[in-house]
């Protein structure tokens, strides 16, 4: 097995570091630049950097902001928000970032997935997948921050994405975001079953248990929480221990592995 790992994720919008449930309700928490600076003395293994308003407002990532960011991160660096073009890629890898995180683009244009593999890697290309529960116990997929339903079952779509050339998949409970009551188990080792390459479970995480469970239930490759490092004591590094003790192989940041 893998090694897991820990990531934090970090929502931004006009440089303020933002936080909501359910993709809704965004308030203020701080600023980019020294949560990273924290993160990078923490342990993970990871960021995922997020801007939550760039589809939404129609323009590119920062790319300036994002070259700052990257400068000052000692950690692996997976950028998103706005990305809907190959050039938008290319500037979001020179300016730093080891990975993208494509989302909403990819429904309208699924090409952009396979020919960002083709030409970057499909190491470089992570595919982001926001889901909602819906009445009869099914599942869909939504875009635009969660105010866009596509009718495509999740798991249906992230082995369509696999097989455009995703080198992971990035998968988020839009209803559970923020709302640190744990992960949606139950799609997550749907999907897990569905796809060889490895799954981000992502919105939900409120405790350590939590995090344990999305590897052990879920089928998750690594974990990603926001709500539980911002707002509690929790911290990846004890997350690690925790899964440690449990038998989770997990990455030793102290040692040269």
């Amino acid at each position: 097995m893998l090694k897991v790992r820990v990531i934090p994720t970090l929502l931004w919008k006009n440089l303020g570091l933002v936080k909501g449930v359910g993709f809704d309700s965004w308030r203020l928490i701080g600023t980019l630049m020294p949560a990273v600076k924290v993160y990078n003395t923490r342990d993970v293994d990871e960021l995922v950097l997020l801007d939550i308003a760039a589809t939404r407002d129609e323009r590119d990532p920062d790319f300036e902001a994002i070259e700052e960011i990257a400068a000052e991160c000692t950690v692996p660096l997976t950028a998103g928000g706005g990305v809907n073009s190959l050039s938008c890629i290319q500037s979001l890898l020179r300016s730093g970032a080891d990975k993208v995180v494509l989302n909403s683009a990819t429904y309208d244009s699924p090409q952009l997935v396979s020919e960002a593999a083709a030409r970057f890697g499909s190491q470089c290309v992570v595919a982001s997948l926001d889901f909602r529960k819906l009445p009869n116990g099914g599942y869909e997929c939504v875009s635009h921050s969660g105010t866009q339903p596509r009718n495509v079952d999740p798991v249906t779509w992230a082995q369509e994405l696999e097989a455009l050339g995703a080198g992971e998949i990035l998968l988020t409970s839009i209803e559970r975001d923020g709302t640190m009551s744990g992960y949606d188990l139950e799609l997550t080792r749907s999907v897990a079953e569905q796809v060889s390459i490895p799954l981000i479970a992502s919105g939900g995480a409120g405790s350590y248990q939590h995090l344990a469970e999305a590897i052990e239930e879920g089928g998750a490759s690594a974990v990603a929480a926001a709500s539980m490092f911002h707002f509690t004591e929790q911290t990846p590094n004890d997350a690690k221990h925790f899964m440690r003790a449990r038998g989770i192989p997990v990455r030793d940041m102290s040692v040269s592995e």
